[in-house]
């Protein structure tokens, strides 16, 4: 998601497994030992977040800023802890019969928050309704029988009763359960369809919380759910998401306790956070990672010329020196298009030399690109000012300026939303800053919606039929092991073309209040918000 496998088991009940990799860091639980009164006289947990860049809509989701949200006003089949392990939700069983079919059955007695039951069509239907109307995350039904981008309705999807529906896939994929915790796989109660936009401002979801109120681009405050009755029931009487136009603002806000949780310190304050938060603070990588996108429409970036100004720009970028002097070792330089914390990830790729720092070949690159056209423009590198990305932006347009003798500045958006609606509907001029985090704990979550050519998320407009081919042979793979070379096989292609540059994996670096406890950060960098408690 934009800012998102050891067994071979063929048979999922009662509690799945995990089928993705145990990531390596444990999820941080920390609590605070100072207890102060909270002045507002309740248990409402005060939180940063960006305004969303659509409605409040599961499908329709697949940004981070209303992502979060929308993974605590609804539930699926499955969920992630934080430690990023696969337990069932509201699926009392999710059984594979044959090959490439499977039978989900839905406890009982399951209910959206206005006490409408949870059935297998609001399932069913919903999924059928992000593919018929090009929803954000129709790519992930790509792997279900009926799927193409005519679709209007998925054959491989069977309501068999009010508990019970079926999923047939085009081909086995090992990993497809894994995935059914993702937001994309969320329901819909009936009513949501009668004035969808009135739906999505005021969604009837079916997780551990529903909305209060939303203050359009200022806040989103949501209240505990009476009708859930799930493992992540709240610990604490709501959430309030703020929406800082900068991080810095946020950052002053928690060491005055008038902000509970952050989970982005701002690069000014990671020199001194530690002493400012002390026992209240963590740094501890997470399933994301950072990159710079240049799109092939660009002037002087398409084709053999386009691959060489990008290996070149790649190469003029001292991610060594940025993580550790900027970052203060709170990023850890790229070696390929994933996490080190997903199974299957491969530091030593085939290619990736080409994310090394290495001016003099830098230079020499450019040199064959100016070869094939001159280049005499400016390269902007646009980013969101509320994300805290001007200091890296700057250092990095300074890296390039001093290694390439071009001219690179960075190119400034107000905030996320803006930002991600340019991108969206191609208007950014060059470069610009991307990132993800993974929506479930695999490789092909970074590779598939990020790059394959029909992918949602594919902000750089990659199309390469050969690597695009072989996500699909990876994904069928009868092992996540064999799968995960397939990917890995595939991110040899793309250190060769480098739809987008790599730049570094970044901890979740965040802090809290001495107003609250049971503070989590979770695999994906964010609170574990329904644990926090006001003490």
């Amino acid at each position: 998601m934009h800012n998102t496998t050891s067994s071979p088991a063929r048979t999922h009940r009662g509690v799945i497994k995990k089928t993705a990799a145990l990531l390596a860091a444990s999820a941080l639980t920390f609590g605070l030992a100072a207890c102060s009164s909270d002045d507002s006289g309740n248990a409402i947990v005060y939180v940063n977040g960006t305004e969303p860049q659509r409605l409040l809509i599961p499908g329709d989701t697949s940004e981070n800023g209303g992502g979060r949200i929308v993974d605590m006003l609804y539930s699926g089949l499955v969920y992630y802890d934080a430690n990023g392990i696969v337990h069932n939700e509201l699926a009392e069983s999710i059984d594979l019969e044959g090959d490439k079919t499977y039978k989900v059955t839905l406890k009982p007695d399951k209910k959206f928050a206005d006490g409408t039951p949870v059935k297998a069509s609001n399932f069913v239907d919903a999924w059928n309704h992000v593919v018929a109307n090009d929803q954000m995350t129709e790519s992930f039904f790509a792997p279900i029988e009926g799927y193409s981008e005519d679709a209007t309705e998925l054959s491989g999807l069977k309501v068999l009763d009010d508990r019970t529906f079926t999923i047939t896939l085009n081909q086995p994929e090992a990993d497809f359960p894994t995935r059914l915790g993702y937001n994309a796989f969320f329901p819909l109660p009936d009513n949501a369809y009668d004035d969808e936009e009135a739906f999505g401002r005021n969604p009837n979801g079916n997780g551990p919380y529903k909305l209060e109120a939303w203050d359009g681009s200022q806040s989103i405050s949501l209240v505990p759910n009476e009708n859930y009755d799930g493992p992540r029931k709240p610990k604490n009487d709501g959430v309030m998401f703020t929406f800082y136009a900068r991080p810095d603002a946020a950052y002053a806000d928690l060491l005055s306790d008038n902000l509970d949780v952050l989970d982005a310190i701002p690069t000014g304050s990671l020199a001194n956070y530690q002493d400012e938060l002390p026992g209240r603070s963590v740094s501890q990588p997470v399933a994301a990672y950072q990159e710079l996108s240049l799109p092939e429409r660009e002037a002087h970036f398409a084709g053999e010329e386009g691959r060489l100004r990008r290996k070149a720009l790649s190469m003029s970028i001292d991610r060594d020196s940025i993580t550790n002097k900027l970052f203060y070792g709170t990023r850890t330089p790229a070696r390929d298009f994933t996490s080190p914390v997903i199974d299957g990830y491969n530091p030593n790729l085939k290619g990736n030399e080409v994310l090394m720092y290495n001016p003099e070949e830098a230079k020499k690159l450019w040199a064959q690109a100016d070869a094939i056209s001159p280049y005499d423009g400016t390269l902007e590198i646009a980013y969101d000012v509320d994300g805290g990305h001007q200091e890296w932006v700057d250092a990095v347009a300074n890296q390039i300026r001093n290694n390439l003798g071009i001219e690179a500045v960075g190119h400034p958006y107000p905030d996320f939303k803006s930002y991600r609606n340019d991108i969206k509907s191609k208007t950014i001029k060059g470069a610009f800053r991307t990132g993800w985090f993974a929506d479930y704990p695999g490789l092909g979550n970074f590779l598939v919606p990020n790059f394959v050519s029909t992918s949602s998320s594919n902000d750089s407009g990659y199309n390469n039929p050969e690597f695009d081919a072989l996500m699909t042979k990876a994904a069928g793979q009868p092992t996540p092991e064999e799968s995960n070379k397939l990917y890995n096989e595939g991110q040899e292609i793309m250190l060769q073309d480098l739809p987008a540059i790599p730049l570094w994996y970044p901890n979740v670096v965040g802090g809290w209040s001495n107003n609250v406890d049971n503070v989590t950060f979770n695999w994906k960098s964010l609170p574990e918000y329904y644990a926090i408690t006001k003490n």
